[in-house]
């Protein structure tokens, strides 16, 4: 009788110890999928951060050298208009004052700033992308693992019992299979 009572009461310790360790299993996948989440929004939140800005910074930077070409074209114009010597001189003089604005751009800048701007807005687009997309993926393997393990028996009976339930995939939303318009 001794025996029996011991038995029984390591198959009830054995069993809480199991209900325990998948109740806390359970918690843990739940809480990964709630910080795989939280991974994908930071990426969100980058994106939305960052590309305004980068869009902004290239067209400042177009914006300046399309202001020193444009007043380099005036002062052409201006030159070739000229009747007088005055006006020849002011002529000569603007073109002097833009072109040395150019140069001070060029001396710190070898390349012109808009391409690099450019190129560093379309890397700075795609990283962050490839970001959102990664942790996309990281969130749904993560829920993939979790359903599987709250859908296998006998887990899926603690599951059922303690309120767990099947997690949603992420899904694209329609028309997101059309690449974002960048507007400059």
């Amino acid at each position: 009788m001794n025996k029996g009572l011991l038995f029984l009461g390591i198959c009830i310790g054995i069993g809480i110890l199991f209900l325990w360790g998948s109740y806390n299993s359970l918690v843990s996948a739940n809480e990964k999928i709630d910080g795989q989440w939280a991974q994908v929004e930071v990426q969100y939140q980058r994106r939305f951060d960052l590309i305004p800005s980068l869009v902004e910074t290239v067209k400042g930077s177009m914006q300046q050298e399309k202001e020193v070409f444009l007043g380099i074209s005036e002062a052409r114009t201006r030159y070739s208009g000229a009747v007088s010597p005055e006006e020849r001189a002011q002529a000569a003089t603007q073109l002097e004052s833009t072109l040395g604005r150019l140069l001070v751009i060029m001396e710190n800048y070898p390349q012109l700033r808009s391409m690099e701007s450019v190129q560093t807005l379309m890397a700075q687009l795609e990283g962050t992308e490839n970001r959102v997309s990664v942790e996309r993926s990281r969130y749904n393997e993560t829920v993939q693992v979790y359903n599987v393990q709250i859908k296998k028996l006998p887990t899926k009976w603690i599951a059922s019992s303690f309120g767990f339930s099947e997690r949603q995939y992420f899904k694209a939303m329609e028309g997101s299979d059309s690449a974002p318009k960048v507007d400059l």
